[in-house]
């Protein structure tokens, strides 16, 4: 038995660094998740696909690992400072479903806007019961990951604006 837990998580926010050089990082896959914390593995499946193995997390009874493996594809269109970065999900590996997208604009030169958008879905084997319980817990941590991943690329990229 398993319990689905949603992530449904939007961020938006401007740095001091030009548009394509926020679009190179973010669309190396290993180097942007390089600054995302408590991931204890990435392996590249070839194809644009990387399988995401999270560090366990909870107490040595009762512990949690999320994995997942999501597509990437990115473009870039030089002349309007403007690039994606987006993914999918790879159906069939590990216990969670995560997508997602990043919008970067350029602001005249000086700063670019960034949007982060994740939608996913973790299964976390407990009973039904403890979802009231456990779906909080797992939704604010993936919360404060996301949050700290922001923070680091808001520090890599010379400050927000």
């Amino acid at each position: 038995m398993a319990i689905t837990v949603k992530i449904d998580l939007g961020y938006e926010f401007a740095v001091k660094a030009k548009a394509a050089d926020v679009f190179k990082l973010l669309s190396d896959v290993p180097a942007s998740v390089s600054h995302f914390p408590k991931v204890e593995k990435l392996t590249d499946l070839g194809g644009g696909a990387y399988q995401w193995e999270m560090e366990k997390v909870g107490t040595a009874q009762v512990n949690i690992q999320t994995v997942y493996a999501s597509k990437y594809t990115s473009k870039f269109d030089a002349a309007k400072g403007t690039g994606t970065v987006k993914w999918t999900p790879v159906k069939g590996v590990g216990n969670a479903q995560v997508g997602g997208h990043w919008k970067i604009t350029d602001q005249g030169g000086k700063s670019t806007a960034i949007e982060l958008a994740i939608d996913g879905a973790v299964d976390v084997p407990l009973p039904g019961l403890m979802k009231m319980v456990v779906a909080p817990v797992v939704e604010s941590e993936f919360e404060k990951l996301v949050d700290k991943y922001v923070a680091n690329l808001i520090k890599k990229f010379g400050g927000e604006v």
